[in-house]
Order: structure tokens, then C-alpha cells, then sequence
């Protein structure tokens, strides 16, 4: 049977009259999905439903959508397996010491043949693929209401723009996909970050539109608007719209009536926190996150990964974060530690931790990042001191602009360490990833900033060439 590319395959069944929400829908019904996760080539479906049938019901159409979050919670850029960013870009950069297992992330000597990195792009595309699909799905559809229709192509908009945006910081310039159409997509081009920013924009703009203020149920795993507007913080900090990005932080912030901070540390990563924008929920009913298990271990060494003794050594003596998120696993005078964000690692009956993908305090953190540029630095220590405040720390000491911006950089690396990559992409936004990866890490070069696109994509699509440097 001749093979395709994820690319490739995603567009060709919509091709031969079919479109992937067709295999969303037999997932629905079948709880298991055809081969289009292969990493490499897949097998073309040899049956497939019609594809006009999950969205003549706001049920099935729903249900497509969610699929897609439980594609995003168990595979690719933001499952907290392994494989995701949390794990993989905290051994990249500083946050994780590998202990065992595959070491190519830890000693960033990743190739263009890694099957770990064709499944972050095949996963990622997917993905993307599948938000088409519903987008095209609703518009064709003539059963759903006019209401429905907003909400749910709302919501493929923001995931679509989600994982592009991910992918453009992680390798470069990238496709940006709109359509499942097989003719277009079969010898798509790379674009370049002005115009893959552009297109994110678009998304993100019409997205925010399309969603309602209120959640669309009442655990907040279905984004809102306010969940656009804190992504758009982040897409205007990382792009130094700092206008823009204060903003939109400020407009989330001043949902008051949806988002409060909390004092707790306790409280924040549990699945009612105030603090929560936007997050995932577990397969299972009384399951919790994959992150719970992954990072956490009972005895030492280690048996994957254990938080990297510099970034333990960065925390003050008297910071809560310290006691509440991280534990410490001894073995006679030896001691590591692991992120405990997320306590529970067994099912619970009733979930209590869902995987949150944006809250409240990377909002506080992008507006005062934001206001110091702008001078505003009055504002932007207020913003810096909520966090700290939370935290159990004083005010902070710093006085100029500089050093509260630096200030901020800080916060964010003792706020956000193993949270979808966070890390990494400040060090590479900041112009700090080759000085401080290059005295950490012998095996660091300067191109490593870039993962190397799939090697078998480009033997399938030569319009993907030239290959990123130093791969």
C-alpha cells in the first residue's frame, strides 16, 4: 500500500471526499484512533464514515472538538508524558538532570531522524489537521445553530493558532496549515516567523470574537475568550509588543468575577483554583495528570529525571515555592528533588488536578515585564510583587527598569519550571540561551536554539528544505 507523510495523509482523506472528522467521529464511537498518529507514514484508512454525519448533531460536533483536547492532553507538544514539552525542553534547557533513559534532549544531540522529534511535528499537525477539520465541518454544516457554529469554530481557531505558534518557537519557520485540502497541502512551503505571526494573529483575533466570556462548562476545559486574550499576552510579550501585551494581560486580570489570585500555593494547581484560565482534563473519571507521575519519584536515583540542583540552588531559603512545590527524595547523604505541582498520582474517585495550560500569574508576570519597558515601573513592581507576595517573598529590591525586567525573568523561572517549556522560550525571547546554556552544558551549540525538521518530511516535500542549521 503506498505510504504518506502526516501531512500528506490528513489531506488526502479529505481528498477521496472524507475529512478527518470523519476518523475524530469513529474515535467517538470506537475510542481508538486509526493510524494517522504514526510518526513517520501511515496506512490510508480503508473505511471511513461520512464525514457530514458529526456535524449534523451539536453532540457528535462537540464531542469532535473535545477529542481534539484529549489529543492534546496524551500526544505531542503539551501532554505531560515524556514526550511533551514540560519534560523534554526542562532536560533542553536548565530545569531537569536526566538520570536514565533516552539522554539525546538532555544532551541536546537530537537528529533530524529522532522519532521523538517527527512525533512532536507529526503529533502537532494532527492536531492541526483536526481543528481544520471542525472548521470546516461547522461551516458546511447546516444543521448546527448559528450559535453552536461561533463556539466551536472559536475554539478550533485558538487550538490551531496554540499549537502553530509552539511549533514556529520550537523549529522555525514551519508551514502554517489552513485547510485539509490534499492538492494544497501535499507541497506546502515554510513561512517565514513575520508571516506565521500574522496568521496567528488572524486566529487568535477571530477567535476571540467567536467565544463567549462565560466557560462553556464549569471546569474550564473548554477555553473562553479571556483564554484567547492570555494567550495573546503571551503571543504580544514574546513578539515585544509590549503596548499590546499589557493589554491583554490587564483584560484577563480584571475578569475579577472569573479569576482571583490565590495565597495558597496549595490551592493553585487543584482543578477549582481561581488562578486557572484554561486546562485539561484527565481520561479518567478519578484520574489525575500525567505530570503527577512523571516528574514524581519515591526513592533515589532518580529513574528518569530529578530538578536540576542549580534551579533548586536559585530558590531562596525562605520561598514557599520551594517547601510546597518541590520534594526532596534522600538515600543516605545523598538528595534529589522533583516538581510536585501536582500531588496526586493515583486516581482519587473524584479528579482533583487537572493539567492547566495558562493561569492567572503568567498574566501579572507579561504585564509587568510589559509596564517596565514602557517605564511604567511603579505598576510593573506591583504586578511583580503580587507573585512574590504569594510566594511568601518581600517586595523586590530592584529600582530601574533593567533590573526589574531582569527581576521578572527570574520570577518566571521560579513560578513556571516544568510548565509546557516556559523556560526555554524565555531564555531564547531574552537572548540569554547560549550564555546560559553554554556554561551549563558542554554539548550546547548556538543552532541548538532550533530543533531540525523531520528528516522524513523532507525526503517527502522538498518545499521544506533547506534543513535548519547545524543538523
Amino acid at each position: 500500500m503506498k505510504k504518506y507523510n502526516i501531512l500528506q495523509l490528513r489531506c488526502f482523506i479529505n481528498y477521496k471526499n472524507t475529512s478527518l472528522t470523519t476518523v475524530l467521529f469513529f474515535a467517538i464511537i470506537s475510542n481508538s484512533m486509526l493510524s494517522c498518529d504514526s510518526f513517520i507514514q501511515v496506512d490510508l484508512p480503508v473505511s471511513q464514515l461520512p464525514a457530514q454525519s458529526v456535524f449534523n448533531d451539536k453532540a457528535t460536533a462537540t464531542a469532535a472538538m473535545i477529542d481534539i483536547y484529549a489529543k492534546i492532553r496524551n500526544k505531542g507538544l503539551f501532554t505531560g508524558n515524556p514526550s511533551g514539552l514540560s519534560n523534554q525542553l526542562g532536560l533542553y534547557a536548565d530545569e531537569l538532570t536526566a538520570f536514565g533513559g533516552e539522554l539525546n534532549f538532555y544532551n541536546n544531540s537530537i537528529l533530524s531522524s529522532d522519532y521523538q522529534v517527527a512525533e512532536l511535528w507529526n503529533s502537532s499537525y494532527n492536531q492541526i489537521y483536526a481543528a481544520n477539520s471542525v472548521l470546516e465541518g461547522v461551516n458546511k454544516s447546516t444543521a448546527l445553530t448559528e450559535l453552536d457554529k461561533k463556539e466551536l469554530k472559536g475554539e478550533a481557531l485558538f487550538v490551531r493558532a496554540l499549537v502553530h505558534f509552539h511549533l514556529l518557537n520550537i523549529f522555525g519557520d514551519i508551514p502554517y496549515i489552513l485547510t485539509t485540502d490534499y492538492k494544497q497541502n501535499r507541497l506546502v512551503k515554510r513561512m517565514s516567523e513575520n508571516e506565521i505571526r500574522n496568521h496567528i494573529n488572524a486566529d487568535l483575533i477571530d477567535a476571540k470574537s467567536l467565544l463567549p466570556e462565560k466557560y462553556l462548562t464549569s471546569d474550564r476545559t473548554r477555553p473562553n475568550k479571556w483564554t484567547v486574550q492570555a494567550f495573546l499576552a503571551r503571543v504580544h510579550l514574546y513578539a515585544e509588543e509590549w503596548d499590546k501585551a499589557e493589554q491583554a494581560a490587564s483584560t484577563v486580570i480584571n475578569q475579577t468575577a472569573l479569576y482571583q489570585p490565590e495565597d495558597d500555593l496549595n490551592n493553585i494547581f487543584l482543578k477549582d483554583a481561581t488562578t486557572t484560565i484554561w486546562q485539561l482534563m484527565p481520561e479518567l473519571q478519578g484520574g489525575n495528570t500525567i505530570e503527577a507521575t512523571v516528574f514524581s519519584f519515591i526513592k533515589g536515583p532518580p529513574p528518569a529525571s530529578a530538578i536540576n540542583p542549580a534551579l533548586h540552588a536559585a530558590f531562596s531559603s525562605n520561598d514557599l515555592r520551594k517547601m510546597y512545590w518541590l520534594t526532596a527524595v534522600t538515600k543516605g547523604a545523598e538528595v534529589w528533588y522533583h516538581a510536585s505541582k501536582y500531588k496526586a498520582t493515583k486516581n482519587t474517585g473524584i479528579s482533583k488536578e487537572y493539567s492547566i495550560m495558562f493561569r492567572l500569574a503568567e498574566q501579572y508576570l507579561i504585564r509587568a515585564e510589559a509596564r517596565a519597558h514602557q517605564g511604567n515601573l511603579i505598576g510593573a513592581k506591583e504586578d511583580l510583587n503580587r507573585i512574590r507576595h504569594t510566594a511568601g517573598l518581600a517586595h523586590t529590591s530592584a529600582y530601574t527598569a533593567s533590573e526589574i525586567i531582569k527581576a521578572v525573568w527570574m520570577e518566571r523561572k521560579l513560578e513556571f519550571f516544568t510548565e509546557y517549556g516556559h523556560r526555554f522560550f524565555d531564555l531564547k525571547r531574552t537572548g540569554m540561551l547560549d550564555p546560559v546554556l553554554t556554561t551549563l552544558k558542554t554539548g550546547w551549540n548556538s543552532t541548538d536554539r532550533l530543533f531540525p525538521i523531520p528528516e522524513s518530511e523532507l525526503l517527502l516535500n522538498d518545499n521544506l528544505s533547506p534543513q535548519n542549521a547545524g543538523y
